[in-house]
């Protein structure tokens, strides 16, 4: 009985094939629609994190400013001043600290034979490279032995090395920094960098001690330090070992800045989420339109169908057995679109490819362009709601169909 009735809806839908096409490519517009819509959020979810994987999310950036609160017996307004004392404070105090550099840096004359610039200089420390992760082109960082003996050597950045040498090789030759000599041991490989007013390819480093040659090291720009655990409880216990350090309160902000990039990456990730959430609903009521289309046009199939729903009650047809076969009609229907539309959305990712989205404010950032990743989550998501449409647009018309009573459906014209 419930195969005769599966080859019924199956006869129904092929008499009405241009009906059945028609309601077919709504569905599979609307799960296209949904897939590609997940998949750009993913994409856009992949990109955030492409641009922050560049660096180094577990690091932290912290420098010296002013008081802005009293703290004991001394007033605000103190200026704050770091020093390598700091750095070791900070290494031995706060739980967690993997590497930690000081850096001094200074907008100096870059020379070589053929060309001058002003370039920024930073004098950190080897483990500088780990926590900012500097990926090495040619050559190599200098290390801590080249940083005790305050040699002469640098590490230059990628458009540095263009601008300085253009394509020929840079290893081992000799520029001036501020009119001291130094040696290019390494070249950078490219970071992403916004426009041409951030200098991020062209920063140029050297080993902090080597640094009191170009400016006093005594006070520092800057710390900055990579960890493990959780970087909330990090930066409260930096916060509070400098306040204790340097008599401010650690709730005063002014009195030394944090740069917390986990901070970032979790309000990105937030933000990616809400986007996806808000993309999912959006496709579901592009797909929820497409199953009103079919709910309707299996309405007027039960119409159409009345005597004949009639007739089948009077040869001994249950409830349940038109039920089925109404809603084995509309879910055939659905599930032909939903292949076909997953096929779609396949079909149109490969061919957009990728979608411009950093690269369009930075250069060397063509791996945070958004890509629409359509994944198995993106698919499983999208056939739930495929099947909850289906559902709910065929139960209806079905449950219409079986509750006709059968002598008002034969006595229909």
């Amino acid at each position: 009985m419930l195969k005769d009735i599966l080859g019924q809806a199956w006869e129904a839908m092929v008499y009405n094939r241009r009906r059945t096409a028609i309601t077919m490519i709504g569905m599979a517009w609307g799960i296209a629609t949904v897939v590609l819509l997940v998949a750009y959020g993913a994409g856009f979810s992949n990109a955030v994190e492409n641009i922050f994987s560049r660096f180094g999310t577990n690091t932290i950036i912290f420098w010296s400013g002013r008081t802005s609160q009293q703290a004991g017996g001394d007033k605000a307004g103190v200026k704050v001043r770091f020093t390598l004392e700091d750095v070791d404070r900070v290494f031995n105090g706060v739980p967690g600290i993997l590497h930690i550099s000081p850096m001094v840096e200074k907008e100096v004359p870059v020379q070589n034979d053929l060309h001058t610039y002003t370039w920024g200089v930073n004098g950190v420390r080897p483990a500088y490279q780990e926590i900012w992760r500097l990926d090495i082109e040619q050559g190599r960082f200098f290390n801590g032995a080249e940083d005790e003996q305050r040699a002469h050597v640098c590490v230059i950045g990628s458009e540095a090395k263009t601008k300085l040498f253009s394509g020929a090789w840079a290893l081992g030759e000799s520029i001036r920094l501020n009119g001291e000599a130094f040696t290019v041991v390494g070249v950078m490989k490219a970071k992403m960098q916004e426009g041409d007013s951030d200098d991020s390819n062209r920063s140029i480093y050297i080993p902090f001690n080597t640094m009191s040659d170009i400016k006093d090291t005594m006070y520092l720009d800057s710390v900055w330090l990579d960890y493990r655990g959780d970087h909330e409880q990090v930066e409260k216990s930096l916060r509070e070992t400098m306040g204790a350090a340097h008599h401010f309160r650690p709730t005063d902000h002014n009195a030394m800045g944090v740069a917390n990039l986990m901070t970032q990456v979790i309000q990105f990730r937030m933000l990616s989420i809400a986007l996806s959430v808000l993309l999912s609903l959006v496709g579901a009521l592009t797909l929820g339109i497409a199953g009103i289309g079919l709910m309707n046009i299996m309405l007027v199939a039960v119409q159409q169908r009345t005597r004949e729903i009639g007739i089948e009650k009077a040869l001994g047809a249950r409830r349940h057995h038109i039920l089925i076969q109404f809603l084995a009609e509309a879910l055939a229907i659905t599930g032909v679109g939903g292949v076909a539309g997953i096929a779609l959305a396949y079909i149109v990712s490969a061919m957009v490819g990728r979608i411009t989205f950093y690269s369009a404010l930075a250069k060397n950032a063509t791996d945070a362009d958004i890509r629409l990743i359509i994944s198995p989550t993106s698919v499983i998501i999208a056939t739930v709601i495929l099947i909850v449409t289906g559902l709910v647009s065929g139960m209806i018309p079905a449950i219409r169909a079986a509750n006709l009573d059968p002598i008002e459906a034969l006595r229909y014209e």
